[in-house]
């Protein structure tokens, strides 16, 4: 003892001084966050009484699902402008159009259902040939330019449609595989 009061006399001093410092500095802090704090008044809320037995009327919301939507004059943007459509559907061009759809497609689309893409299920009934083969073709201009496939994006979550760079001959046979979908129940 004797030893460390020759060798530190202002030890305690020191133990003392530094203790008070972590002190001022804790209630300068706490100081510091409840003055900085909430400084607007916080005004009561007022109760409202009255008749609530009335709703106000809702508005009639559009169809905002691309489902829901038909529109068969929108022929989309792209390079196809005109498809003529025979009567009865080309079952050998339908047979390619499955193989060409269950190579480059299902990843993102199923036939019946919602997955990544829409069902494709009454494609045919709700877009035009034009419009089906032009989002096929040419994705990124019709997502970034036509309603519908901008309605498309929204659905799926901001999935953007991939260009699989498929020809029109192949764009063609998917569109005469659609043809030959039919819900199933």
């Amino acid at each position: 003892m004797v030893l460390r009061v020759i060798l530190y006399p202002n030890l305690n001093k020191t133990l003392f001084m530094k203790s008070h410092i972590k002190i001022f500095t804790l209630l300068a802090g706490v100081f510091l966050m409840i003055s900085c704090g909430d400084s607007e008044k916080k005004e009561k809320e007022e109760v409202k009484t009255g008749d609530y037995s009335q709703e106000a009327p809702k508005k009639e919301a559009a169809a905002t699902s691309s489902k829901d939507m038909v529109d068969m004059s929108n022929k989309g943007i792209g390079p196809i402008k005109s498809v003529t459509l025979n009567a009865e559907i080309d079952q050998a061009l339908a047979v390619k159009g499955e193989t060409v759809f269950k190579n480059m497609c299902t990843a993102c689309h199923k036939t019946n259902k919602k997955f990544i893409g829409p069902a494709l299920v009454g494609i045919t009934e709700r877009r035009s040939p034009e419009w089906i083969m032009n989002m096929i073709l040419n994705p990124e201009e019709m997502i970034a330019k036509d309603p519908i496939a901008k309605q498309l994006l929204l659905e799926s979550n901001m999935a953007v449609m991939a260009n699989q760079n498929l020809t029109e001959e192949e764009a063609r046979s998917i569109l005469e595989y659609f043809r030959t979908l039919k819900e199933e129940i």
